[in-house]
This record gives structure tokens, sequence and C-alpha cells, in this order.
């Protein structure tokens, strides 16, 4: 975990980033430094404030402002660890109680939200119209990011959702947002599920998912490079044996297996609430009567105990970094989830070298299969 100091009107936070030596990688940025300097000022003017922070990154924004005690929600569920991690390294600032996700959302109203906007701007107008829900016409909406990684056609996503009241002047290439409650709901938005048509075994399956989901409109090639081999590989399972779909998005690797093979147990994990509601919702529409289950975490859960087969996709972004270190701690933590003579199959860009990184955990790694961008392996150990 690489750490960084972070100095504002309040004090002083040191900001760990957890899954990382990397020290140019930060826990914080301008963004955040400009959100907390606006939510102060307004919060002064409003007696007693019901606070609300959406998306804080690692704990800054809940730290900088737990004076004011406000309720916290993420997507992530990196969140709630590396809040309690930092809230550690910084005893005069204390940590919100529960993260709250969108599987189960804080109720309003609230008087002040402070969000970071996200790079999906299908995921940001999502936001905003869940946010309409839940403050009033006095409340203040405080949305702020680094410039590089506003989404296009954002002006246009906060023009159709609320009222944009000031844009600030930017500070270190941040820019924050002050705007007013709009008319726009979730109720009957068509944006909500997005998703494709999938043939299977036993016809066509719709894949859907909400906006924060990777690739839900469009089958990634990633995918479907991997999903013959993940029909073949849960052919020859016994019944009842366990799988997991981790780092599942909509769910499709998971899905796939289910429709060759109902009679096995099938378990997806995602670090994004709204990809866990994504999986929980095509699962049920597809295959009602299989038996799954829905973890939402920064990887395999602890107590979910140990899987014949784990399907995987590794995410290579985080944010706006990219590489192979959220893959490498699903590689570690998928070699410890794995029965004897199990094994991982998982599809990667060719550029990571997965190959290598592969035998770090497990003694033995086969490629399958390989396009110009993508690679398919299975690993297992003796």
């Amino acid at each position: 975990m690489t750490t960084a100091e972070l100095v504002f009107s309040e004090g002083r936070l040191i900001l760990g980033r957890p899954g990382t030596d990397d020290p140019t990688l930060r826990a914080w940025d301008a963004a955040d430094e400009l959100l907390l300097e606006q939510a102060l000022d307004v919060a002064a003017g409003i007696e007693e404030p019901r606070v609300l922070v959406v998306d804080d990154q690692f704990g800054a924004l809940a730290l900088g402002l737990s004076r004011l005690s406000p309720i916290v929600v993420a997507d992530s569920a990196v969140l709630p660890a590396a809040l309690a991690s930092n809230a550690a390294l910084n005893s005069a600032f204390s940590s919100a109680k529960q993260v709250y996700s969108w599987i189960d959302p804080p109720a309003g109203p609230f008087d002040l939200v402070v969000l970071r906007i996200p790079r999906q701007a299908d995921y940001l107008a999502w936001l905003l119209r869940w946010l309409n829900g839940v403050i009033t016409d006095s409340s203040v909406l405080l949305a702020g990011g680094m410039i590089k990684h506003l989404p296009a056609k954002s002006v246009e996503v906060f023009g159709e959702a609320v009222q944009t009241e000031q844009v600030l002047p930017a500070r270190k290439k941040a820019r924050v947002i002050r705007c007013r409650k709009g008319t726009e709901s979730l109720a009957g938005w068509p944006g909500c599920w997005k998703g494709y048509a999938l043939s299977g075994r036993n016809g066509e399956l719709a894949v859907q998912a909400l906006p924060a989901v990777f690739a839900r409109e469009k089958l990634d090639i990633g995918s479907r490079l991997l999903l013959p081999h993940v029909a073949r590989e849960v052919s020859s399972l016994q019944a009842g044996s366990s799988v997991m779909d981790l780092a599942c998005g909509n769910g499709v690797l998971g899905l796939t297996a289910l429709a060759e093979r109902g009679d096995v147990q099938l378990g997806f994990s995602d670090v994004s609430s709204h990809a866990v509601l994504s999986a929980r919702h095509n699962v049920e529409k597809a295959v009602p009567e299989a038996s799954a289950f829905f973890s939402h975490c920064d990887g395999i859960d602890i107590g979910a105990g140990a899987f014949e087969l784990i399907l995987l996709n590794p995410p290579f972004h985080e944010g706006g970094v990219v590489g192979d270190h959220i893959a490498l701690r699903l590689f570690e933590q998928a070699s410890k989830h794995l029965k004897p003579g199990g094994h991982l199959l998982m599809v990667g860009n060719r550029h990571l070298g997965y190959h290598r990184s592969l035998r770090r955990y497990f003694s033995q790694v086969e490629q399958l299969d390989a396009s110009p961008k993508f690679v398919v392996f299975r690993a297992g150990n003796r």
C-alpha cells in the first residue's frame, strides 16, 4: 500500500491506496481537495446538515468530512476496507460506521451531496437521477472529478438531469460543479438497463446490465473468445460441482455455464454492486431455478469456500490506472479457493503477459486459445 498526505483546512490526512506499491498512485487527487474545500464551505451555512458522500475512492472525502458525520455510499466494494485502513492511520478523524452500496442504498433526504464524477456517462446519468430522489429543492449537490477523466458529453448529462448552478474554475486539472435538484428520475428512464442477446445451448439468453457495468451493451471480445471453453469445461464437471464467476460483470460467463449445466452451483462475485445486481437480475430471468449465490466483494469472499472451477475475465484498469495489479490479486485469491484438481479458466489481454504472472500462483498453466489481442489460459495446481 502506498501512502500520501492530504493537507486541507481541517488538518492533515495520511491516505493509503491498497493493492499497489507504486508510489505514483495516490489515494487522493486534486478533485478530492476541491470537493472538500467546497463541501466544508457549503456545510458551514447549513444548520446540522445531513451529508451524503457518493463514490469516494479510498476515503479522502468520508474522512475529510467526518466532522459532519456523512452517510457514505459507493458502487465499489474496495471502499469499506480502504476507509477502515485509512481511518486507522488518522485517529483525529472518525470513520463512517457503514458504507452502503446500490444493493441497499441509504434513504434521503440529504442537505448536501458530495459526488465523485464517474468515467461512464450512463452511470453519471443514473447517479444524478437517483440523487434527485433523495435531495430537496434547497439541497446542494457538489460533483467533482479530474478533467481528463470526465465522461464525454458530461455537460449534456448534467443539463438533462439536474440544475447546474455554477461550474467552478478549474484548479490543478480538477473541476467541481455545483447543482440543484432536477426533475428527472430513474422511473421509466430507458438508460437504466441495456444489454444484448446471447446465443446459448437452449436458445437465446437476454443479458442486461446497469450503467456501471463493463461492456453492458455488447459482448466484449475477450469473453467471446472464452465462452466456448467455458461450455466445454463445465460439461465435464460432476453434478453439484461448485463454480465461481469471478469479477462477473453482467454474469455472462456464469450464465453460459448454467445454460450448459443447470445442475452445478454457481457463485457470482464482483467489486461493483451494479454488476452484482445485474448478474442476479439475469440469472433470475434466465434460470430462476439455478442454485446460485451473489457476492459484492473485492475478489472472493473469505468464507466462500472452494470451487472446482473459477471463471475469470479480469479487469485491467482501476479508474484511470491500467495494469495487471487487479488480476494478480484475483489470481492469488483463485489459487487459494480451488479444490484439489480444480482449475482457473480465464481470458486476458495478450500484452499483459499473464502466462508469466499465472505461474506465480499455479504450477500448471496451459494456453487453450488466442487471438491477436486476447489469450485463454487454464491454470491449476498439482
